[in-house]
C-alpha cells in the first residue's frame, strides 16, 4: 500500500521555523519525485517545492525561494521541508505528493502537481503575525 504522511506542520510566530517531514512507503523511493504543495483557504494550490531523488534536482516557488530548503534521505524514504522566516502568507495546508520520474524533466516540469500519482493527507501550517 501506497502512503504518504506528512509531519511537523503546527503554529508559530511570524519569523519563525518549522520542518516538514514526507515519510514515504510502498513504492521504489529513489525512482519518484517528490514535491511539497500548499493551499490556503479561497486560493489555488501553488506548489512549493519540488525534488528529484535520483540526482537532487530541485524546484522552488518565487515565493519561498531562500527561506524554503527541501532534502531528502534516499535512506528513510524521507522529503524533508525546512521552512525558516516564516511569513503570515505562508499560511497553508502543505502536502506532499509523489510522482514516478518518467524522463529527462527538470524538478521544476512538476511543479503543477498535476501528473502526481501519489498524494498525503497534508498538514497545517498557521503562521501568525
Amino acid at each position: 500500500e501506497v502512503q504518504l504522511v506528512e509531519s511537523g506542520g503546527g503554529l508559530v510566530q511570524a519569523g519563525g521555523s518549522l520542518r516538514l517531514s514526507c515519510k514515504a512507503s510502498g513504492f521504489t523511493f529513489a525512482d519518484y519525485v517528490i514535491g511539497w504543495f500548499r493551499q490556503a483557504p479561497g486560493k489555488e494550490r501553488e506548489g512549493v517545492s519540488v525534488i528529484r531523488n535520483f540526482d537532487g534536482d530541485t524546484y522552488y516557488a518565487d515565493s519561498v525561494k531562500g527561506r524554503f530548503t527541501i532534502s531528502s534521505d534516499n535512506t528513510k524514504n524521507t522529503v524533508y521541508l525546512q521552512m525558516n522566516s516564516l511569513k503570515p502568507e505562508d499560511t497553508a495546508v502543505y502536502t506532499c505528493a509523489a510522482e514516478l520520474q518518467s524522463g529527462p524533466y527538470g524538478a521544476s516540469t512538476y511543479a503543477s502537481g498535476d501528473g502526481m500519482d501519489y498524494w498525503g493527507q497534508g498538514t497545517q501550517v498557521t503562521v501568525s503575525s
